[in-house]
């Protein structure tokens, strides 16, 4: 009898020759700490301590201690996210009914429903949607075949999702009626109990909990991408009059052209950028959203926990997402670009709609796709386009951005890149393990204004993506009658969507020109 996909094991996947040509500019790298001590130690044996050699060395051990300390603080637990209890019960019953509609991946039913109503039921084992689900819950284990999962690790599991916390020997049971509820409504959509038992080598990702995964490097390397940094940033206010802010605790760069004005100018741009090194990554962006539309004011939020920037107060506290959302709305009121009245009890959404001029476009891209996620949720009247290039935060709850970015190992030159260069620089794990909240960072179809809308939504993605399923995600989007607003490029990666030149970033400039009004 043939093996079912939930019972099928993943292709074995061996090291390809890029892997070894990163690896040997990457591990050297990682040995500068150590290299660094040994000679500090051996020129104090020696009494040489006055060569510029002995300075560089000393800068690095030191640096050394200051990232054992900062990854120290990054290990920190953050139990609280926050959340309402009825709420997290209601999106993880949201996660159990997505796929249940059983609607056609082509979009061919026009008449469909935003936020599926459909019941969770028992499935058989072998219907199609109990092994697809199946197939979709051992990501977050691993990969293991599901007949490998225990239950013991399926309530941890339910447990951290729902309380964000370890599993206690003994749950309170108000808490213990809700896991079982919880747990029996999987086995439902499942359509299979989970084997009785424990299994200590087949545990859940749990990211919020487990240990962060941090690798030393060199001083050298962030004091060249904060260096660049500063220096494009000057550059861009001298040379581009794109302009350095600050708003309350949020870090910007804003460009406004010379007499535009809200009522009869373009409309506004924000760019939402994702991991990685900051404005040095996305500079060719930059210049082309500033001198593609001279005519329109652009707004860049500075993110430096995920740029690199190791010696910025903010570096390990990043915003949360209802500060965030109400940082860019307040900022954007600041500037004149949208009409926003802080939420009051007595003050309904309907009563601080912002008229239909003044309102941005959003494009952002990979890890930005949270932060776009979170304004959508909380100020969808603000933003009356989006752009997602490689959203991150779509399919969030099927764990294959978690999995490919932080547990699976690299086997090529790309994966081991983004494993040391961004997954394990300790800011980016911070943000990863201690601040991730999947219930939040998901983006559902409903969150999304005009999502059908080509006009008013476009979502980009690369069928070569190696963090994001993109296969999944497309097969979603395509499900809830997403087709005209949809660019999928089989063999684009993750980026390529904004690399200068492309197709992908023609039909960004294209999208963004048709909008301007």
């Amino acid at each position: 009898m043939a093996l079912t996909n939930d019972e099928r094991p993943d292709a074995r996947r061996r090291r390809e020759f890029s892997y070894y040509v990163v690896a040997l500019v990457v591990f050297p790298l990682r040995a500068v700490p150590a290299i660094s001590w040994a000679f500090v130690i051996y020129s104090l044996l020696l009494g040489n301590v006055r060569s510029v050699k002995f300075l560089l060395a000393s800068c690095e051990a030191v640096f050394y201690l200051y990232y054992v300390y900062l990854s120290n603080l990054a290990s920190r637990p953050k139990l609280d996210t926050g959340n309402n209890l009825a709420q997290l019960q209601m999106i993880y019953t949201r996660v159990l009914r997505a796929g249940m509609a059983n609607y056609p991946e082509d979009g061919s039913e026009a008449d469909r429903p935003g936020s599926p109503t459909y019941s969770i039921i028992q499935l058989a084992r072998d219907d199609p949607r109990a092994i697809d689900f199946r197939n979709m819950l051992r990501t977050w284990f691993n990969r293991v075949p599901f007949s490998q999962i225990r239950r013991l690790e399926v309530q941890r599991w339910i447990y951290w999702s729902i309380f964000n916390k370890h599993l206690p020997e003994v749950v309170p049971p108000a808490h213990q009626i809700i896991i079982d509820d919880a747990l029996n409504s999987l086995e439902m959509r499942l359509g299979a109990k989970v084997t009785e038992g424990a299994d200590p080598a087949n545990p859940p990702m749990r990211i919020s909990l487990d240990p962060l995964v941090i690798t030393a490097r060199p001083f050298f390397v962030y004091a060249l991408v904060s260096s660049i940094n500063w220096c494009l940033r000057k550059w861009y206010g001298y040379q581009h009059q794109i302009h350095h802010g600050v708003y309350e605790d949020l870090e910007y760069l804003v460009y406004i052209p010379e007499g535009w004005n809200v009522d009869t100018g373009s409309r506004p741009t924000v760019f939402f950028h994702g991991l990685g090194v900051g404005l040095l990554q996305y500079h060719h962006l930059m210049m082309d959203l500033r001198y593609q539309f001279p005519d329109r004011p652009l707004l860049f939020p500075l993110q430096p926990h995920i740029s690199q920037a190791v010696f910025h107060p903010k570096f390990l506290d990043p915003p949360c997402r209802q500060e965030f959302a109400d940082l860019i709305a307040g900022l954007l009121h600041k500037l004149g670009w949208v009409e926003w009245s802080p939420t009051d009890d007595d003050l309904s959404r309907d009563a601080r709609l912002t008229p239909a001029n003044r309102t941005v476009n959003v494009l952002s891209h990979s890890n930005g796709a949270y932060l776009h996620t979170w304004c959508l949720k909380w100020y969808p009247e603000l933003f009356s386009r989006s752009c997602l290039a490689d959203p991150a935060s779509l399919c969030l709850w099927e764990g294959d951005l978690c999995y490919n970015f932080l547990y699976k190992q690299p086997t090529n030159g790309v994966e081991l890149v983004t494993r040391y260069v961004i997954a394990q620089e300790v800011g980016t794990a911070a943000l990863m393990y201690r601040n991730f909240d999947w219930a939040t960072n998901a983006l559902w179809y409903e969150n999304i204004p005009n999502a059908r809308d080509p006009s008013k939504t476009l979502f980009l993605l690369g069928g070569k993506d190696a963090l994001i399923n993109t296969q999944r995600a497309k097969a979603y989007l395509t499900s809830h009658g997403i087709s005209d607003g949809l660019w999928y490029d089989p063999e684009g990666e993750h980026g390529s969507a904004l690399r200068s030149g492309g197709e992908g970033h023609k039909l960004i400039l294209k999208w963004l020109r048709d909008g301007r009004a």
